[in-house]
């Protein structure tokens, strides 16, 4: 009984992410409410059904502990960086993680103090909305935040993110571009046209059609064997260091050698490396949220942690909004690199459409990459920025 356990548990976490993605393709309303969330969702529900399964905490801790070593080189190897839209893409870069650290502080200050492990929960938000679930999960791995209080930190973050894009998508796109004195102006050759509908289109497609053919078999060969090999020769180097600094040095050696392999072109050109990267991330999304427990909520921080998470989110859109507004990015980079930062880039060619401006297209997943790559870095330096605090 106790290996059958074992292999169901197994299959629902490696199996439901593919169900959730065949129902969001098929369903918008789904699709816009992003497979992340739902995994989070179902997790919660399987976390918390009224059952007793022994093997539950092993086959959970194997699935979260597995799949951000092997995930965060996967997500980096494609990563191109570009001289195209250059200046306006560092200005951003610069404005987003200039706005997300002090929103992260003054929220510290207010509420976060008042969270428990509240300092490690900064530097997680802060790699969060700088880059994605990705860093979040590595920056936790690396202070081992307690997995209730991760959770629930995920699940307000969900909501709020959620809010800050329905008012983004809403009304917020518009006011910003009364407030920066802009229209929707933006030309482009037919060229430009042709290649942005070409990514807008690459960005919609299913990235896991053909998977299973013997020239897909391969390149999932490739990039495992080198997701393999980079967290082995990272594990190597954080080794001598100990059990207290490990975890530290590995995730950040580990993000620092998946964007040199970026340009290694062999390594480059696995074009499906980051969708096999970010399904084990929905594999860690709905092992992780099945470790939250329901009944060991405490209301009082769970509201400090909705401010704080709220303070970070909106706080830092209005910083960025005023410095790229003092850099002179037109408001609808500005917006679009928000949403790249905050909900990451995935979400980036929906607003591309909603604002009708593929011109933003390429600033906005730009402005991601860069988040992806020092996301761990940045979220450890304020976690630590937050402690001394």
């Amino acid at each position: 009984m106790s290996i059958l356990n074992y292999v169901v548990l197994g299959a629902i976490f490696c199996f439901a992410p593919a169900g959730v993605i065949w129902l969001c393709r098929r369903f918008p309303l789904l699709d816009n409410i992003g497979p992340i969330m739902i995994l989070y969702a179902l997790g919660m529900i399987i976390g918390n059904l009224p059952l007793n399964i022994p093997e539950m905490p092993v086959v959970q801790d194997i699935a979260t502990s597995a799949s951000i070593p092997l995930a965060i080189p996967m997500m980096l190897f494609c990563c191109r960086f570009t001289r195209s839209d250059a200046g306006t893409q560092l200005k951003v870069v610069i404005s987003g993680f200039l706005s997300v650290a002090i929103a992260v502080v003054v929220g510290y200050l207010l509420f976060g103090k008042l969270v428990p492990e509240g300092d490690k929960i900064g530097g997680i938000m802060s790699g969060m909305y700088t880059g994605g679930m990705l860093n979040a999960a590595a920056i936790q791995a690396i202070f081992k935040v307690e997995e209730q209080n991760y959770i629930m930190m995920c699940s307000y973050d969900i909501v709020i993110s959620f809010l800050y894009l329905v008012f983004l998508v809403s009304v917020g796109y518009k006011i910003f571009r009364r407030l920066y004195g802009e229209s929707n102006n933006a030309t482009l050759s037919d060229i430009e046209k042709e290649e942005l509908d070409r990514q807008i289109a690459e960005a919609k497609r299913n990235p896991y059609s053909g998977l299973g053919s013997k020239r897909g078999l391969k390149e999932l060969a490739k990039i495992v064997g080198y997701s393999v090999l980079v967290a082995a020769i990272s594990g190597g180097i954080a080794l001598p260091f100990g059990d207290d600094w490990f975890m530290v040095i590995f995730i950040l050696v580990l993000s620092t050698l998946g964007v040199v392999c970026s340009f290694i072109k062999p390594i480059r050109r696995l074009e499906r490396s980051f969708d096999i990267g970010m399904y084990l991330i929905y594999i860690f999304s709905i092992a992780m949220a099945s470790m939250a427990d329901f009944s060991e909520l405490r209301i009082a921080d769970g509201l400090n942690q909705i401010l704080f998470l709220t303070i970070t989110v909106f706080g830092s859109l209005l910083l960025h909004a005023i410095f790229c507004r003092v850099m002179r990015v037109d408001a609808d980079s500005m917006t679009v690199s928000s949403v790249s930062f905050i909900n990451s880039p995935p979400f980036v060619p929906m607003m591309v459409a909603v604002l009708k401006n593929k011109k933003t297209l390429i600033v906005g997943l730009g402005a991601g990459i860069v988040g992806y790559a020092l996301g761990n870095h940045f979220g450890v330096l304020m976690a630590k920025l937050l402690e001394s605090l």
